[in-house]
């Protein structure tokens, strides 16, 4: 299975920017996706996931601000990101959790990751 990120770069306080993610490959069932951001020096924190029911989950700071939705292509998700502020500087990391085989075990599988600079 591979994993894709697109999308990122800098942009000003207050701006707009979408990642994009495509995952390839042996998959059989997509149970969900999502995104991880790690800012230098911190933790990977997880800040928002798209579930195969289509519901959604948001860590609280992105809460409001960030949006993500699946693409027109098959097994790919956006995550919009407005009002950004210099804390959302981070390389964003997409994953999906996937099965490869009818009834297999899911595993997460992770893109390169991409880099968003907010700055001024």
């Amino acid at each position: 299975v591979q994993v894709v990120e697109s999308g990122g770069g800098s942009v000003q306080p207050g701006g707009a920017l979408t990642l994009s993610c495509a995952a390839s490959g042996s998959i059989r069932t997509i149970f969900a996706m999502g995104w991880h951001r790690q800012a230098p020096g911190k933790q990977r924190d997880l800040i928002a996931t798209i579930f195969s029911n289509d519901n959604t989950n948001y860590a609280e700071s992105v809460k409001g601000r960030f949006t993500i939705s699946r693409g027109d292509a098959k097994n790919t998700i956006n995550l919009r990101m407005d009002n950004l502020k210099p804390d959302d500087t981070a390389v964003y990391y997409c994953y999906v959790e996937a099965s490869e085989y009818a009834g297999g075990v899911p595993f997460d599988y992770w893109g390169e990751g991409t880099r968003v600079i907010v700055s001024s």
